[in-house]
């Protein structure tokens, strides 16, 4: 990756006596950024910035967001276009390579995730080390770490086909692999790919298919799961990412790297966040019982709070949220289940949440995890293989993450500095003296 950064002007900063001087570049789109990595150099001081809200730590053309303004762009393309007139394919595509392919080159493409669908024969003996109860993003982070080894001819980070090798591997192997994952926990038969279907369908059939019949894939949810996965994609640098990043950077396999992103894509602040929206909406159970929780969500001294609304980075309504609250509605409509009580619970949430002038003021809007959280539910997935799904379709955003991460020329092994503050200096004291 080519660095096009743009110096604009020059910051001063005085520590401890010592003037520094660092230089200031400015982005295509969003706030400028201060070079401080010659802070320590220049002053004998290092930043503090728990949870580096406040750092960039990378240079990335991937994907841009703007919490203020409800922006968010993959490559510079609005993510509501790429969902509504795209397919998963096609923005992969986007991602790992910049552009929109040509028709030429998304046949290959597709041909190439395709053809890479399926899994070693071997690897299907690997899910039986794994308790029937076990959780599947527990057997998406073992497994997908175990594709090291069964694929070493593609692990050599240093070799560019290899690269892409591992990096279509990826990308078609996990539909597959968190199927498997799905199918282990009911206890039914894996289903394998087929090659006439496409990604999303592909994977549908895989979960809900048995043996004893064909599955005949529903376009309508077929559509909404896909754009649920087109909005997943990538979205900049999150815990997830950072961690694909961070473990990159020490140069580890793609397969190691993928499987740390999942485990930190597992926790419940991160990838979580839809299953605890669904969790939430069976503790309140009825409408009847919303106000009482509103009354709750209101009140500063209380613990509880609404999950699935509000967001950490957008301050405005998210927009995946205006997408995926269509698709939402067209599941519920296709499906015809607006009777059943969670979901009915939901609805009423969501309108109040978009009258109510406490939630209003406040910007605490339905996000996306709220409308995928129902949505899924709709479509036939358990809560706990939400964040499986997210992981599989994030997978596509963590490559390209990588990809651009290997090819950067100012990349260096990930290592963050601290303040400490424990014990000063002291000597060793022998046991018997103590």
């Amino acid at each position: 990756m080519k660095s096009v950064l743009n110096q604009k002007d020059t910051a001063t900063l005085q520590v401890n006596g010592k003037t520094a001087e660092f230089p200031i570049f400015g982005a295509t789109h969003g706030p400028d950024v201060v070079d401080i990595r010659s802070l320590y150099k220049q002053t004998g001081a290092f930043t503090f910035d728990p949870g580096f809200t406040s750092t960039a730590s990378c240079e990335s053309k991937i994907t841009y967001i703007d919490g203020d303004e409800g922006v968010l762009l993959y490559r510079g393309y609005p993510i509501d276009q790429l969902a509504e007139s795209s397919n998963f394919i096609e923005v992969a595509y986007l991602l790992l390579n910049g552009e929109l392919p040509s028709k030429e080159d998304k046949a290959k493409f597709d041909r190439s995730i395709t053809m890479h669908t399926m899994v070693h024969e071997q690897l299907k003996h690997f899910y039986n080390g794994f308790r029937r109860d076990a959780h599947p993003m527990a057997i998406m982070v073992g497994v997908v770490g175990a594709l090291s080894a069964f694929y070493h001819d593609s692990t050599d980070i240093n070799d560019p086909v290899q690269r892409l090798v591992a990096s279509h591997r990826m990308i078609a192997k996990m539909p597959t692999i968190a199927a498997m994952a799905y199918k282990y926990s009911t206890g039914q038969a894996f289903v394998f790919p087929r090659n006439d279907l496409d990604y999303t369908s592909n994977f549908m059939r895989m979960c809900f298919a048995v043996q004893a019949e064909e599955y005949e894939v529903n376009p309508v949810l077929s559509s909404a799961l896909d754009k649920i996965f087109i909005l997943h994609m990538d979205h900049e640098q999150n815990a997830s990412t950072s961690t694909v990043r961070l473990a990159g950077s020490s140069g580890a396999n793609p397969f190691a790297c993928i499987a740390a992103g999942i485990a930190s894509l597992w926790g419940p602040a991160h990838g979580g966040a839809n299953e605890a929206a669904l969790n939430m909406l069976e503790e309140i159970g009825s409408v009847d019982r919303i106000p009482e929780f509103i009354k709750r969500a209101k009140d500063k001294n209380d613990p509880f709070r609404l999950m699935g609304f509000g967001h950490r980075v957008y301050k405005n309504y998210d927009p995946r949220a205006k997408v995926m609250r269509a698709a939402c509605h067209e599941v519920l409509d296709a499906l015809d289940v607006k009777d059943e009580p969670l979901l009915k619970v939901a609805m009423e949430l969501e309108r109040i949440a978009l009258e109510d002038p406490y939630f209003v003021e406040k910007r605490l809007y339905p996000n996306i995890d709220f409308y995928s959280g129902i949505t899924l539910r709709a479509l036939g997935f358990p809560t706990d293989m939400f964040t499986v799904l997210f992981a599989l379709a994030r997978t596509v955003g963590w490559i390209a993450q990588w990809s651009e991460m290997i090819e950067d020329p100012n990349q260096k092994i990930g290592r963050p500095r601290q303040i400490y503050t424990g014990a000063p200096e002291r000597n060793y004291v022998p046991i018997n003296q103590r």
